[in-house]
């Protein structure tokens, strides 16, 4: 007898195929986990008052310091940069984990491989932070299901750099808030 596997589509139904078969294989690739829209993202950002950067990293050429860095020079945001092998970073104390943190952080964003995604839901559950953010190019979809569940705001995939300045208006040079990332130039 074959395994097989059930798959929800994105249109509700589901299916059921082999577990070896190509379509499976491909449709297990794919994301069926929705995380807040435009709108709630732009929410979230203006109704923070503090970020926990984890990952964060001393070397400045990391992504994690761009955004750091973005996040102090071009916010209010109190943020405070987590990795345990750091005592500073951007010229602030780095704490080991959340638990060290002198306040519970509004937002977690995450600067860690998907497969560690899991382990720091867990910490900001543990905490009880109320959202984590998980940048560009980190995906985990059964941690997003797992935060969601236990009530937990989750965003993935996104840059808060990219995302905040989207909102604010740091993505046009002429300072016009357009809400509208696009690599197609303007008709003249």
């Amino acid at each position: 007898m074959t395994d097989t596997v059930t798959t929800q589509l994105t249109n509700g139904l589901t299916c059921e195929l082999p577990s070896s078969s190509p379509l499976a294989k491909l449709l297990k690739s794919q994301r069926t986990w929705v995380g807040p829209s435009a709108r709630e993202r732009q929410a979230i950002l203006r109704s923070a008052k503090s970020v926990a950067v984890v990952g964060a990293s001393p070397n400045p050429s990391r992504s994690s310091s761009f955004v750091g860095t973005y996040l102090q020079q071009s916010t209010d945001l109190r943020v405070y940069f987590v990795n345990p092998r750091a005592d500073t970073i951007l010229g602030q104390k780095a704490y080991p984990d959340l638990a060290s943190l002198p306040e519970v952080p509004d937002i977690v964003d995450v600067f860690r491989k998907a497969a560690d995604i899991p382990s720091v839901v867990d910490e900001v559950l543990a905490i009880g932070a109320k959202t984590i953010w998980v940048q560009l190019g980190i995906y985990n979809e059964d941690a997003a299901r797992h935060g969601e569940e236990q009530g937990l705001t989750v965003v993935m995939d996104r840059c808060m750099k990219v995302e905040h300045a989207r909102f604010n208006g740091g993505l046009n040079l002429m300072g016009f808030d357009t809400g509208v990332i696009t690599a197609k130039k303007a008709g003249r």
